[in-house]
């Protein structure tokens, strides 16, 4: 069993997204944090098919304000 970080995020629509920095490429989206769940440890599983995770270490987030 081997686990990996996960970004979760709500879009304007409001579609949750998720991406897992440690495989390139791999992120999902669902109207539901349940469906959400269900469908990035899917897309873990294929990406794992063809790619081999990097090693990084999650260390947090930061909110950073800047004049836009």
């Amino acid at each position: 069993m081997k686990e990996f970080s996960v970004i979760i995020e709500k879009d304007e629509d409001g579609y949750f997204v998720a991406s897992v920095p440690a495989l390139h490429g791999c992120h999902t989206q669902a109207k539901s944090l349940d469906t959400l769940m269900k469908r990035i440890k899917e897309a873990i599983e294929l990406c794992l098919e063809v790619e081999k995770p990097i090693s990084n270490e999650f260390i947090g987030i930061q909110k950073v304000a800047v004049n836009a």
